[in-house]
């Protein structure tokens, strides 16, 4: 798991690259939570092709932490299994999903 960070104003894009399960999900979280510290965050899951349950608490867990320090959490470029994985989680009811980085930047 690959995870690039792009600063767009006061927000960090986190650009994922590979699986986010179990193998990956520790620090793919680390990264999540501490990149929430600073401001708010757009998780760009275009790289990712596999979300596990393990993958999906990391996905709760940061928009959690986000909600509480009132700041931004949202993700974007979900590919058709990982969309599908996120929608029947109930998740899209959770945390805000866009269909492009430049929609999650906007909003």
């Amino acid at each position: 798991m690959q995870i690039a960070e792009i600063k767009s104003g006061a927000v960090t894009v986190a650009a994922f690259e590979g699986r986010l399960d179990t193998a990956t999900a520790a620090a793919a979280e680390s990264k999540l939570l501490a990149l929430l510290e600073e401001g708010g965050v757009v998780a760009d899951l275009e790289g990712v092709r596999y979300v596990s349950s393990a993958g999906l608490r990391v996905l709760l867990k940061a928009a959690k932490q986000a909600k509480t320090a009132g700041k931004p959490f949202s993700v974007c470029g979900l590919q058709a299994p990982v969309r599908e994985v996120f929608e029947i989680s109930g998740f899209d009811k959770i945390i805000p999903a866009y269909a492009t980085r430049a929609e999650a930047l906007a909003a």
